[in-house]
């Protein structure tokens, strides 16, 4: 199967975004998206977010650089499956909000999960 590094998607009416196909089995679990560390979402296939992300912000209880991601990874955090025929979620109109997106989408593998930003923000990391 090809790997899917980067694609651009356009939103439908009711705020959903269609996962490709080549990626789909990777969310079948489930998709996770939170804010990002700049104007952007991260999008985690939910089995990346239980066992690689949710144990680095356990951390340490007094470290406040942890409390701050926390603070920023949980704050909008969404979870949901994917509609099993389209592989469609939708995307919470205040995560929109926060990385500027409208309708178009630009999504980008980071390692094991996904940036997605509007394509004028992909255009300034470019």
């Amino acid at each position: 199967m090809a790997t899917v590094d980067y694609f651009q998607r356009k939103l439908d009416d009711k705020r959903r975004l269609t996962i490709p196909p080549e990626l789909r089995d990777k969310f079948a679990s489930g998709a996770v998206v939170t804010r990002g560390f700049g104007k952007y979402l991260h999008l985690y296939p939910l089995d990346v977010w239980n066992n690689l992300v949710e144990p680095r912000l356990a951390g340490d209880i007094l470290d406040e650089r942890i409390a701050d991601l926390n603070v920023r990874f949980r704050m909008g955090k969404m979870e949901q499956a994917p509609d099993g025929k389209q592989g469609r979620i939708t995307l919470e109109q205040h995560l929109l909000d926060y990385a500027n997106i409208e309708r178009e989408i630009v999504a980008v593998g980071v390692g094991n999960y996904w940036r997605i930003m509007s394509p004028q923000e992909a255009q300034k990391t470019s």
